[in-house]
């Protein structure tokens, strides 16, 4: 017998203003990564929008953000706190929903405030990604409970306070509530499509830093030791390895060092990230580095010294992961909307939710684009639409009299 859920999600249809209202006051709230303060106040916010789910709620502070910075010292900064909401830990299925509160917009942005580019489309930072995705994830959580099914799924929501930077303190909590949960719901913006991320690539950030010996540039050259030099021909070695292995991408993305041009600088810092589809590529990549640096290592009067790792495993799909993606498609299919998912060499909380086995899809979330831009926009009849969606993958598994297919390999 087939089940007729038009009638909750039909509730979804009146909810578009709230939505629409909410996620205009988020954005318009400045949650920059290193803006402690401004995360905080959008978990405050969360807080009290979360009160009509009538879960457990738990403020979980975070380790703070370190960085070498170009005067080649550690600095460390404060992070928001996470926020962790759990409902029916006992339930025969567990869900694991998670969104970030953060965005890559400082506290001194120029790009604060949202605007209408048309009737349909709406300017603003985190609009897409991700705060409209949490209103989303919400509203479709609020329909499960107020379904007749709402006792078949336990869930718990992360709403973190760092995935733009890498989730460096937030990682522990994924990995803890892998320990607990059978799938995964997270809410990245979806493609402007409309479309699904399917496989990612794997991510590391590094950092090295060059020491050399200073020395006045005209009476005394010869004595120096040039760090600027050193890290170039590091830098130009590290360029040349792309290529070589299938996949494996690595951009050098910022070089620091050097002042006044009579001082023979001893100091340079640079900042690279690599990109994986294979996770013993990782293995590879930091043997090449480690030949990379012993070389430079090998020269009279320089030093040279890495810091970073990979922080994200390349998100390889399992057979559950895959079926996972049919049931999202089928239930599109039913709301009229055509869905695939498609490989794509960005990362997000996904992949550390996938490296510890648990399927999941992490762009549940509106449809949008130019993220990362003052551009970012958000289609906004995609708020109900992507609700909708979530929230009948939820009954369909909440009714689903086989789910043995979420331990497949």
């Amino acid at each position: 017998m087939t089940t007729d859920f038009t009638p909750f999600l039909a509730w979804l249809d009146d909810q578009y203003e709230e939505m629409l209202a909410k996620t205009i006051a988020l954005a318009e709230t400045n949650s920059g990564s290193l803006n402690a303060d401004g995360v905080n106040r959008v978990r405050e916010m969360l807080t009290e929008y979360c009160q009509v789910l009538e879960g457990e709620i738990e403020v979980l502070p975070v380790a703070p953000y370190q960085n070498l910075n170009a005067n080649g010292e550690m600095e460390s900064f404060p992070l928001g706190d996470a926020l962790r909401i759990r409902k029916r830990p006992e339930a025969p299925l567990q869900i694991f929903f998670c969104g970030h509160m953060d965005t890559v917009f400082a506290k001194d942005s120029s790009f604060q405030q949202v605007r209408w580019l048309d009737e349909e489309t709406l300017n603003g930072p985190g609009v897409a990604d991700l705060k409209g995705g949490i209103m989303v994830m919400l509203k479709a959580l609020e329909a499960l409970e107020r379904s007749p099914w709402a006792d078949k799924i336990g869930w718990e929501i992360l709403f973190n306070p760092d995935e733009e930077i890498g989730s460096p303190g937030s990682a522990p909590l994924i990995a803890d509530a892998a320990k607990r949960v059978n799938l995964g719901m997270i809410y990245e913006p979806c493609f402007p499509d409309g479309n699904f991320a399917g496989e990612r690539k794997g991510s590391g950030n590094f950092c090295v830093m060059v020491r050399g010996k200073a020395a006045h540039a005209g009476r005394e050259h010869h004595l120096g030791r040039n760090a600027v030099r050193a890290m170039c021909d590091f830098v130009s070695e590290l360029d040349d390895l792309n290529g070589q292995r299938p996949g494996v991408t690595i951009n050098p993305g910022l070089i620091e060092g050097g002042g006044a041009v009579n001082i023979v600088p001893d100091l340079c810092i640079h900042r690279f990230n690599i990109r994986l589809v294979d996770p013993a590529d990782e293995a590879w990549c930091l043997g090449q580095i480690d030949e990379l640096l012993a070389k430079i290592n090998a020269r009279d009067g320089i030093g040279i010294e890495l810091f970073g790792k990979f922080g994200r495993k390349p998100k390889v799909l399992s057979a559950a992961n895959t079926k996972l993606f049919e049931l999202a498609r089928e239930c599109g299919q039913s709301l009229g909307m055509d869905l695939q998912w498609l490989p794509t060499g960005g990362c997000c909380d996904g992949n550390n939710l996938a490296a510890a086995g648990i399927p999941n899809i992490d762009t549940l979330g509106v449809q949008g684009g130019k993220i990362h831009s003052s551009d970012e926009y958000l289609k906004v009849k995609s708020l109900n639409e992507r609700a909708k969606l979530s929230a009948l993958i939820l009954f369909k598994l909440a009714t689903s009299e086989n789910l043995n297919w979420l331990e497949e390999n």
